[in-house]
Order: structure tokens, then C-alpha cells, then sequence
């Protein structure tokens, strides 16, 4: 793919990310209106921002860039918004709160974990792996605590609705690896399902499935498909 036509696929990518993050007030708004907590209803449209931004992010990284510097790039900058927004005060209140900072850890880690493992494992589908566990898998992990819990928890059913999305996830696209790894795919999905649950001071679960799920994958390709 030539430079000039990823060049214009990031530059129309961010835009997309950035209108969801404009976008996401909507749904925040009626959830208000509606009688929800501020509070719940900011953790709904945070996982929203996961899915629509990350995740659909994520899928297009392998269809559109052939250059790991790309997203990369729109990583970090959306990092920067993010952070900058946070350090303004001028926070997106719909997804940003003030007790903390993950949604930059998030787009830190998205940028850092996809573009590494591109570069290490040279297969664009494994390295935004990680990247959909954090996404749509922690994503729904969210929704599902916030709907059933009713607050934002560890509880373990948010585990359940995570693995039964990213087991899928690492089977398929450990299959797309070359040689195929995919019970090393599905082993990187229940890793991060099972750390997500963590956190240590800073180190939230968004470092943690993606340093785990990639340490993984890093070691599956190294010692090969399982016989």
C-alpha cells in the first residue's frame, strides 16, 4: 500500500476516533436524562469509547496500513488528546473522570502493544490481538458489570462475557499466524480474561492484558503450534 493512501486512511481514522469521542456525549446525555447515575452512565459510554474507537480501530490497523509507524502515530497522538484533556481540566466528562487517568493508559497501550508486536512478530493480525481484548473484551466485561453489578467492579461475571468474547478472537486470528497458532491464540485470551480482573496502583488491567496477552503470544510464536 503506498505512503500517500495510509497516510490518508490515518488521517480519516482519527477523524472517525475523534468523532466518537465527540459523539459518545449523546448517549451520555440520554442516559442522564433518563435517571442514571453521572457516574454509570460515564463507565457505559468509556466502554462505548472502547469498542467504537479501539476496537473498530483495531480491525481496520491489518486492512488499511502496511507500516506498524502509522498507528503508532495516531496512537500517541490520541494519547496526548487524551491526556491533555485530563491535564486541562477540560476533560471529555462523558468517558473521562477524575479519579483516573486509564483511558489514556488505554491509548498509550493500544499504540505501544500493536505497533511492537508488528514490528517483533512481523503479522499485523497478532499484533492487534491484544488490542481487541482491550476493546471489545474488557469492553463488554464493562457493560456487563455495570448492567448486573449496577457499579463499576471486579465481580467475576464481567470475566465470563469477557473470555466468551476473546476465546473466539485468540482461536481465529492465532490461526491467521505463520505456522498457525491458534491454541496459543485461545491461551492469550483466557490470560487476559484472567488479569483483567487486576490492578496495581498505576498498573491498571489495560496495561495488563496487553502485556500478558502479548507475552504470550511472544512465547507461542517463539516455541511454535502445539502438536
Amino acid at each position: 500500500m503506498s505512503i500517500s493512501s495510509q497516510l490518508l486512511w490515518a488521517v480519516g481514522l482519527s477523524l472517525y476516533v475523534l468523532a466518537v469521542l465527540l459523539l459518545t456525549r449523546i448517549p451520555y446525555a440520554a442516559m442522564v436524562a433518563r435517571g442514571m447515575e453521572p457516574i454509570r452512565a460515564v463507565y457505559y459510554t468509556r466502554k462505548i469509547v472502547h469498542m467504537l474507537a479501539g476496537g473498530v480501530g483495531s480491525v481496520m490497523v491489518p486492512l488499511v496500513f502496511s507500516d506498524p509507524w502509522y498507528p503508532l502515530v495516531c496512537g500517541l497522538l490520541l494519547t496526548l488528546l487524551t491526556y491533555g484533556a485530563h491535564a486541562t481540566g477540560l476533560r471529555f466528562y462523558w468517558f473521562q473522570t477524575a479519579e483516573n487517568r486509564n483511558d489514556v493508559k488505554f491509548a498509550l497501550m493500544w499504540a505501544v502493544s500493536v505497533s511492537l508486536l508488528w514490528w517483533v512478530l512481523d503479522n499485523p493480525w497478532l499484533a492487534i490481538l491484544p488490542a481487541l481484548y482491550m476493546a471489545f473484551g474488557d469492553g463488554v466485561t464493562g457493560v456487563a458489570r455495570n448492567l448486573l453489578v449496577r457499579r463499576r467492579s471486579k465481580s467475576p461475571i464481567g470475566n465470563l462475557f469477557m473470555l466468551i468474547v476473546c476465546a473466539p478472537l485468540g482461536w481465529i486470528i492465532g490461526g491467521l499466524a505463520e505456522p498457525a497458532i491458534p491454541i496459543w491464540g485461545l491461551i492469550s485470551a483466557v490470560v487476559a480474561t484472567w488479569v483483567e480482573r487486576y490492578e496495581f496502583g498505576p498498573i491498571d488491567d489495560n496495561v495488563l492484558i496487553t502485556v500478558a496477552a502479548s507475552t504470550v503470544l511472544l512465547l507461542g510464536t517463539w516455541l511454535g503450534p502445539m502438536a
